[in-house]
């Protein structure tokens, strides 16, 4: 009995575990959203001095970003101009292609008509030569009895010479014929023969040209989708650009604005940056390997999948936030060690796990040259870090969203 209730203490123990590990983080960062849709977290006092600096430097961070949204919208438009003279030649290649296989394709419709004509005619000839042949073998079995005397036994039944003539004509002429018709014949069987060979040869050849023509038109129009599919992606990536690009020169105007009030000493709302727009740009909150990547399946007390990702780096390293923001939350939390959370503009959440140590505390305000902690130990004794991106309530892929190494 004893045993069975340690069993089942384990078995809570374990699901405890992975409550802590993968619900509570979620319902910690739902805590935060919901708290700041109805105040606005802790802040520290900042003097008109700082806030102007942090507006500034938030400025100058939206200007190279715009500067870099700029550059990249014209490499797509020209990646896309590209493509788009290449389709116009691929078409013309295309076309070419499959003309040639349409003539190949006549050609070889052709060769097997005169096939089946040479076909025809053999057996024309054939059927010719067997309706005739009884009555020439019937003359040569005759004349092969007569031997050479039977020709001086037919020039001898007749009276005059001139019939001796005659009948020696008549025998001659009779054997040529036969033996021109044989001949002929042979002839003619040979000359077919001959000819659907030659046919046969052709086919063969363009067969091989059809497989051919086939498989240069397939390549062309694979290449066509290829490209095609490319532009419709550059297409799509453009349409990104020009909405980050919207967002991002809309929130440099609201910096603007705020610094003009800052200037003239009227009170202005706290500026905040858009993370979005920095999509595939935003650093690395610290220079490690990973070593578990989002998505990545859990096994034992933890099981699920992973909401963020794990950088092996030694222990100490100093961790940055990766983008402007709020600290929301920096406690210890059980199976992530000291946990930071920082809130960014447009519901988005970073957060930094296994940390050996924090520098910062609720409410603090942190751009990408803060550090928030050091880093710690993962639950199995590694130096580790782990980092997680929330955008809309939904954890994302890290790896999309920072800059490739």
């Amino acid at each position: 009995m004893a045993s069975r209730s340690s069993r089942i203490a384990h078995a809570r123990g374990r699901v405890a575990s992975a409550f802590r590990r993968k619900i509570a983080p979620v319902l910690i960062v739902a805590a935060v959203a919901g708290a700041s849709a109805q105040s606005p977290p802790d802040r520290q006092p900042a003097s008109a001095d700082a806030a102007a600096k942090q507006a500034e430097a938030m400025s100058r961070r939206a200007a190279q970003r715009l500067a870099a949204l700029q550059r990249e919208a014209e490499t797509l438009a020209k990646q896309e101009q590209t493509l788009l003279v290449e389709l116009t030649r691929l078409d013309v290649e295309r076309r070419i292609r499959q003309e040639e296989r349409a003539a190949v394709d006549r050609d070889a419709a052709d060769v097997r008509q005169k096939l089946a004509d040479a076909d025809a005619r053999a057996r024309t000839l054939q059927s010719e030569a067997d309706r005739q042949r009884p009555d020439v073998e019937a003359r040569l079995v005759q004349l092969y009895k007569m031997g050479r005397p039977g020709y001086w036994r037919l020039l001898l039944d007749v009276d005059t010479l001139r019939d001796v003539g005659r009948a020696y004509r008549t025998a001659a002429a009779l054997g040529r014929i036969d033996r021109d018709r044989i001949e002929e014949h042979h002839r003619t069987l040979a000359s077919l023969a001959a000819e659907r060979a030659a046919l046969e040869t052709r086919a063969k050849q363009l067969a091989v040209l059809q497989a051919k023509a086939e498989a240069a038109r397939v390549a062309v129009e694979r290449t066509v989708a290829a490209r095609t599919s490319l532009v419709h992606s550059i297409d799509a990536r453009r349409d990104l650009n020009a909405q980050l690009t919207g967002e991002l020169q809309e929130a440099q105007q609201k910096l603007q604005t705020t610094l003009a009030q800052m200037a003239a000493g009227r009170s202005a709302p706290a500026a905040a940056l858009p993370l979005r727009p920095f999509q595939g740009a935003l650093p690395w909150p610290a220079a490690g390997v990973v070593s578990s990547r989002f998505g990545r399946p859990h096994t034992g007390a933890a099981a699920g999948v992973a909401n963020g990702i794990e950088l092996s780096l030694p222990e100490g390293a100093p961790v940055h936030a990766i983008h402007d923001g709020i600290v929301a939350f920096s406690d210890p939390f059980a199976g992530y060690g000291n946990l930071v959370i920082v809130e960014h503009a447009d519901k988005a959440y970073s957060l930094y796990g296994h940390l050996g140590s924090v520098s910062v505390k609720k409410g603090d305000r942190v751009d990408p040259a803060t550090t928030v902690g050091l880093a710690g130990r993962n639950p199995s004794g590694n130096p580790s870090l782990y980092f997680e991106l929330r955008v809309d309530g939904k954890a994302v892929d890290p790896l999309q969203w920072l800059k490739r190494p």
